[in-house]
């Protein structure tokens, strides 16, 4: 008997699961866990809003202050991989506390920060700890809730964690940044301060709520694969962050771009390699290699792509064009937030009687009218009749996308592998936001360049700020299209690729009706 059973038999009713799975007050362990992971989506957009502000309080310069941001981002999807393998290895309990902890440290540390260097070195060990608990996060959850409505649930308040992150980590930072007025820096410090009485509240009631997977003893850690994989992923993530440039020109046409995204590929493909011969490998291939697995990460990446530029260019948008405050910034994406958590639980009651391919293809069909209505945005567009139309639809389809994803990217994997099938979801999202950020911002600002140009010279470089906010409308509008067809294709390789039916959904039996992927196969 292990540690759990006792408290489990006494929590569970007669027939319930929890002996199996180890855990006890199912409940408050979904409350941690998709707490923690609250905290590292937010996190990733919260202080975008704050960033004038740290800007004069910290003296940042123009070129450092992206690195606020993409400290945080390259850390934290260079290492994801890793972390979700150190789950398995090392327990996910265990390492699911560190990771927390190393985030809640991090965040107090960023809270104080005085200088460039101290903030930026602190948003890169947040995003270390992001990488540890993220994937172990869910991993927890299908490892906690048995496979069926329990488990589907539960899924859906995760990924509506996932997908709402980023909009409330907006709201979040314009409330908090919006402080500064009346009390000077404290406003933006709050943003990070914020994590730390979480952090300290989940990772104090993890160990006990949530058992503890058995370590795997005897398995060295796949330190050749856990290098490569590290280093390729930061080295694309920061040449596509790279790439985008600015509004006056493009990085992509640079050789520096080319060199870190080429290092990049060449570093994945020597992990790839190395994974294919190493008996114990970091990532076994195989986890990606069936085919509603490969399809739901390859899915993943690209609305991971499209959702990341729809939140950057309306932030833009509402900001930049719209005057906007920063509260008000926030406040506007409020709907979205709502919208994906009412879908994200319409998606886990119908994913038991409808194949997970069909919702996943009517949400994408719902986000693509979504990002197909901001293409419409126009410099005197209002909110309820220029933009609500659109988050509403995103956010709706988001829901039925996020949901479906994470139930078979992780449904078919040995208990012994979920961290590492989280992981590489997790990482396909982050990945996905680097890419489409890079690939549409680069569209964007192309457009804004080649819109404004003839005014350049009307106005002997001296553009009004009607011209310049009608031009980046129009940049924006440009990159919705783009994001439509992104959207468009990943509901598309959906419905034709992802193949396994909703009742296998109700089981932990290894998935039986896929084919192995061609790759290496």
């Amino acid at each position: 008997m292990t540690e759990n059973t006792a408290t489990a038999d006494l929590a569970a009713p007669p027939g319930d699961d929890a002996e199996d799975h180890g855990h006890s007050h199912l409940g408050l362990a979904l409350i941690l866990i998709s707490a923690a992971q609250l905290m590292v989506v937010l996190d990733a957009t919260v202080v975008n809003i704050a960033l004038p502000h740290i800007q004069t309080t910290l003296n940042f310069s123009q070129q450092n202050l992206q690195w606020i941001v993409t400290g945080y981002t390259l850390a934290f999807g260079g290492l994801m991989l890793l972390g979700g393998r150190s789950g398995d290895l090392l327990g996910r309990r265990k390492m699911f506390i560190i990771g927390v902890l190393l985030f809640a440290f991090a965040s107090g540390l960023g809270g104080l920060a005085q200088s460039e260097t101290w903030l930026i070195a602190a948003r890169v060990l947040q995003g270390v700890g992001a990488a540890i608990a993220s994937p172990t996060a869910l991993s927890l959850i299908t490892t906690t809730f048995p496979a069926g409505p329990k488990r589907n649930r539960a899924i859906a308040v995760y990924g509506a964690m996932s997908g709402a992150g980023a909009a409330i980590g907006l709201i979040l930072g314009g409330a908090l940044t919006q402080i500064h007025s009346t009390n000077h820096d404290f406003g933006w410090r709050l943003t990070l301060l914020i994590n730390v009485p979480i952090g300290l509240f989940v990772a104090f009631l993890a160990p006990r709520v949530l058992g503890e997977s058995k370590p795997q003893k005897g398995i060295a850690l796949d330190l050749p694969g856990a290098l490569t994989a590290t280093a390729g992923l930061a080295s694309l993530v920061y040449g596509l962050t790279h790439a985008a440039g600015n509004a006056q020109e493009s990085n992509w046409g640079k050789t520096s771009t080319w060199v870190w995204i080429g290092l990049g590929v060449v570093l994945i493909g020597a992990f790839l390699v190395t994974e294919g011969r190493t008996r114990q490998p970091l990532m076994p291939l195989h986890v990606i290699k069936h085919r509603s697995r490969g399809v739901s990460y390859l899915a993943m990446l690209i609305v991971g792509a499209a959702v990341s530029a729809f939140f950057f260019f309306i932030s833009l948008f509402v900001q930049q064009v719209l005057g906007y405050s920063s509260i008000k910034a926030g406040l506007a994406f409020l709907p979205f937030t709502l919208g994906i958590g009412i879908s994200a639980q319409v998606a886990s009651t119908l994913i038991s009687r409808i194949d997970p391919r069909y919702l996943a293809t009517f949400g994408a069909g719902l986000a693509t009218i979504g990002m197909i209505t901001f293409t419409r945005l126009t410099v005197d567009s209002g909110y309820w009749g220029g933009l609500l139309p659109g988050i509403l639809l995103t956010s709706l389809g988001m829901g039925f996308l996020f949901i479906p994803f994470t139930l078979t990217a992780t449904h078919g994997v040995s208990k012994d592998e979920s961290g590492i099938a989280s992981a590489v979801l997790n990482t396909a999202q982050q990945m996905g936001g680097a890419v489409g950020l890079a690939a549409l911002s680069t569209v964007s600002f192309g457009v804004f360049r080649s819109k404004i140009q003839p005014e350049l010279l009307t106005t002997q470089g001296h553009p009004t700020q009607q011209a310049i906010a009608v031009a980046s409308t129009h940049g924006y509008t440009i990159a919705f299209w783009v994001a439509a067809v992104m959207i468009l294709s990943a509901g598309v390789i959906t419905l034709l690729g992802l193949s396994i039916k909703h009742e296998e959904l109700a089981t932990d039996e290894p998935i039986t009706t896929d084919e192995p992927i061609a790759v290496g196969a």
